[in-house]
């Protein structure tokens, strides 16, 4: 987490991100074995999914970019996906349980515990970063500091892409995800939200709930100023 103020005291916002990554991380130790279970094997029935994974391994690998980080990563199965996309690919996470869980299932890869927006990584070392859900449970005054932490660490033409929940043109709404509170964007506003950050939009896509799906599906691919 971020160091206290100058008289030792955490100002409102500092508390605020402290106190949801700490009850994030909780609800996902609770759940991280049913989840894992759960999901899998989840994009084997998502073709419009990994054609977006497609795209986005396909304009990270074009553009020469280097490494990958999917932050959010929960069990490692996309991380997964990506390195048999021919990426060099590692995950992070906030649950320590997840972590454990990614790197039984997938000993060859890299995972580890950290938060999105702290990431132990150098200015522009990245070439691109998957963000699969896991912007959803950042209350929406904080999220405009990850894009900056995305951008920090991406370097310059480095991909991002966003999977969320679309709140089909409405505000910012709260709703009750089963492992913590989560919210649904407006994809555009939240492209407005990653074009104030500096990136580039270069396409978008929304997807209809399938079966066992309450929303709308948003999806965003962008490239780094």
């Amino acid at each position: 987490m971020r160091g206290a103020g100058a008289e030792g005291l955490e100002s409102p916002a500092v508390t605020e991100s402290a106190s949801y990554l700490t009850a994030t991380a909780e609800a996902y130790d609770a759940v991280a074995d049913l989840y894992a279970e759960l999901f899998r094997d989840s994009l084997g029935r998502l073709p419009l999914d990994r054609a977006l994974l497609d795209a986005f391994a396909e304009s990270v690998r074009a553009a020469g970019a280097g490494r990958v980080a999917e932050v959010g990563c929960g069990p490692g199965y996309v991380t997964a996906h990506l390195r048999d996309l021919g990426l060099d690919v590692f995950g992070v996470d906030l649950s320590p349980r997840m972590i454990e869980i990614a790197r039984e299932a997938y000993p060859d890869l890299r995972f580890e515990v950290g938060s999105m927006d702290a990431l132990d990584l150098a200015d522009g070392e990245l070439g691109g970063i998957l963000s699969w859900y896991s912007v959803i449970h950042t209350p929406p005054r904080q999220l405009p500091a990850y894009f900056a932490e995305f951008r920090r660490v991406l370097a310059p033409g480095g991909l991002l892409l966003l999977g969320f929940f679309e709140s089909e043109g409405d505000p910012v709404a709260e709703f009750d995800h089963k492992a913590a509170p989560a919210y649904r964007w407006p994809i555009d506003g939240l492209a407005e939200l990653a074009r104030e950050a500096d990136f580039r939009e270069i396409g978008r896509m929304l997807r209809a709930p399938l079966e066992g799906e309450r929303f709308r599906q948003g999806r965003l691919l962008m490239r780094r100023l």
